[in-house]
């Protein structure tokens, strides 16, 4: 029995001896394959970081290739904002001077406007479709800027009653000059230099041929964006009026009005109506009640603007003013043959017609017609 267990255990350390020979073995051949690797994986490495690097530098030139290629596109992108932020800025300055100078004595628009800001709202009439699709984008990067822009209110020391304009990019300075009896009259938060600062708000809708186009085959979704974010501007600024004006402040004591206006206004947004004009009547409705400032434009400014003017100004003498819904369309012709809009066709062309014709006019809805007579062919 004891030889066996010796037997046994002899052949055990055998065994052992056996496999640590062979875990020694594939050591050394592990230990040998591994030096024999490292130095073509070292090599690979290196080779890999060089590729890198040329690819890289290669990948740089290509770029400064193509902005060296670009960079006259963009000098020239930046010129036509800086012409487009001019004039929407020459236009603001104009309105703001106009709208001081008529509230003076409005004591809700003065500390509105101390307390929120200068809300100024744009009428497009321009279409989705051709070139006036550039004149669109042009629009709302120049009146997107314009909430870089704040006013400052100073005591004329002259009689040089012109404003100034400081600043740069991203940051400018309107300084406006009244004289000592009209700066007076102002909240002394004004008085002090407080900085008055300007919301923009844009909304469009096109109603020309070249929309009717665009609606069946094109594409209306930048008009659509537009109207839908600017609605959403316009409820902001509602919210600060309230959160910082007094409830029984004019207009805002008509706070459930306004509410169901912009309510109202959002849904039109949202709704896929062609040449949905209720948009801007809402929109002007909602920018008059809280004392903002309103500008109307299309392409030449002439045409469409004068019906979109004329047709305002009946609609503010049938909610305002009592001017009877008999004789509504009587006053629309009459401030279409005479007045400013006729005058300004004038000037323009040297003719006292509309630049419509029959076929366009059965595109337009039907409160942007101009009566007979008005329209037709230019012969210069």
């Amino acid at each position: 029995m004891t030889d066996r267990l010796l037997e046994q255990g002899n052949s055990t350390k055998e065994n052992e001896t056996d496999c640590s020979g062979e875990d020694l073995i594939n050591s050394q051949i592990n230990e040998d394959w591994y030096e024999q690797l490292y130095p073509l994986i070292t090599t690979l490495h290196d080779c890999v970081e060089e590729v890198v690097e040329r690819a890289s530098k290669s990948m740089t030139f290509v770029v400064l290739q193509e902005l060296a290629c670009g960079l006259p596109q963009c000098l020239c992108l930046t010129f036509r904002r800086d012409v487009v932020f001019c004039q929407a800025l020459s236009g603001l300055t104009c309105g703001f001077i106009i709208k001081l100078h008529s509230s003076l004595h409005n004591q809700a628009f003065l500390q509105q406007l101390h307390t929120v800001g200068l809300l100024v709202q744009y009428e497009g009439l321009l279409s989705t479709y051709s070139e006036e699709v550039g004149m669109l984008e042009d629009m709302i990067v120049g009146i997107s800027d314009l909430r870089h822009v704040a006013f400052k209110i100073t005591e004329a020391k002259c009689e040089d009653f012109l404003p100034v304009v400081s600043g740069r990019r991203e940051n400018f300075m309107v300084e406006i000059k009244l004289p000592t009896k009209m700066f007076e009259l102002l909240p002394q938060e004004i008085r002090d230099g407080k900085m008055l600062y300007v919301y923009p708000v844009f909304f469009n809708i096109g109603i020309n041929e070249q929309q009717t186009i665009a609606e069946r085959f094109g594409d209306t979704s930048l008009q659509e964006s537009i109207n839908q974010e600017n609605v959403e501007h316009l409820k902001e600024y509602y919210r600060l009026c309230i959160d910082k004006n007094p409830p029984d402040c004019p207009p805002f004591q008509e706070h459930n009005d306004l509410k169901e206006l912009l309510e109202n206004l959002h849904q039109n947004t949202q709704a896929k109506k062609r040449k949905n004009v209720e948009i801007v009547w809402m929109a002007a409705t909602i920018c008059r009640k809280m004392n903002g400032i309103r500008f109307t434009c299309c392409k030449s400014a002439k045409d469409r603007t004068s019906m979109s003017v004329t047709l305002e100004q009946c609609q503010i003498l049938r909610d305002e003013h009592e001017l009877h819904k008999d004789f509504f369309v009587r006053a629309l012709d009459c401030m279409r043959r005479e007045g400013c809009r006729i005058e300004n066709v004038l000037k323009n062309i040297k003719c006292r017609k509309y630049a419509f014709n029959m076929i366009q006019l059965l595109t337009f809805p039907k409160h942007y017609r101009p009566p007979d007579g008005t329209y037709g062919k230019v012969h210069n």
